[in-house]
């Protein structure tokens, strides 16, 4: 475990598990999500990166350039593949400081058959967490490519989120995105609805204005702010969890289907980069 510490605030992360936060505590106050002491999976965690693609591509296949992929499900008996590879993987650690981290992953071509890198940084500033991801292209090929984060924060009860969102895909029962209708479906996160709402939500909004706030987590509000290419909120919110999954996205998900999926073409030795910021008064 690696631990990060300023003055106020504290971050703990397991590189072996998909460089997963364990625990992000502001002036005392859990953040994000702690994970239990014996995690063994990256989806207890309060945190991680997504590449090289964000949430679910439907049945794990998709055709890209003449060449058609198929990836294997990973998450269970669920057919569709999920949030990338870099989830599930050991992550090396390139540099540490007392308040920051750099860590690697590197990905050789497989069922995902490109070669890629995904650097990112965890810090801790004067007023909370910073977190970066860089993916880049290693492959002599273009390859498709998306990012994002998962956070997840505790939804105690009368917590709320609000996020300018203009409008939400609707999912079936295998969570797969059915068709694109405006804000009048479920939580009106506009105008902070209660994070524990009683209606399960796995959806993804989108016009998102790149901020979003949780109020009832600590004694200020908690802010997350997103660089402006994670264009997508999505939010999983399972009835009765006690948490609430707001994730800034590059992509939607099934993005190989439909119009503005979001995701980019990296020539060979491009990159591109995401980042959020968590704050807490």
């Amino acid at each position: 475990m690696i631990r990060l510490a300023n003055e106020r605030g504290v971050v703990e992360l397991r590189p072996e598990l998909g460089a997963g936060v364990t625990a992000f505590r502001w002036d005392g106050v859990d953040i994000l999500r702690p994970a239990p002491a014996d995690a063994d999976d990256v989806l207890q965690t309060g945190n991680f990166v997504l590449a090289p693609f964000c949430n679910r591509i439907r049945q794990g296949a998709f055709g890209f350039e003449g060449r058609e992929v198929r990836l294997p499900p990973n998450l269970g008996d669920h057919p569709h593949a999920l949030h990338g590879q870099a989830w599930r993987q050991a992550w090396r650690v390139v540099a540490q400081t007392q308040t920051g981290v750099e860590l690697a992953y590197e990905h050789a071509p497989g069922d995902w058959p490109w070669r890629y890198e995904v650097l990112q940084t965890i810090s801790l500033a004067e007023d909370g967490l910073v977190q970066t991801a860089t993916l880049t292209n290693l492959d002599e090929r273009p390859m498709p490519a998306g990012l994002g984060f998962h956070p997840a924060f505790p939804a105690p009860q009368g917590a709320r989120l609000q996020a300018d969102v203009r409008g939400v895909w609707m999912i079936d029962g295998e969570v797969m995105p059915t068709d694109w209708r405006p804000m009048d479906w479920g939580p009106d996160w506009r105008a902070g609805a209660l994070a524990g709402s009683g209606t399960f939500v796995d959806n993804c909004y989108t016009d998102w204005g790149g901020e979003a706030v949780l109020s009832g987590l600590a004694p200020s509000p908690v802010r997350l702010e997103a660089s402006s290419n994670c264009r997508w909120l999505h939010v999983f919110a399972p009835v009765g969890g006690g948490f609430i999954c707001v994730e800034p996205v590059g992509n939607r998900p099934d993005p190989f289907n439909g119009e503005d999926g979001g995701m980019q073409v990296l020539g060979s030795g491009e990159a591109m980069t995401v980042s959020m910021r968590l704050t807490a008064g």
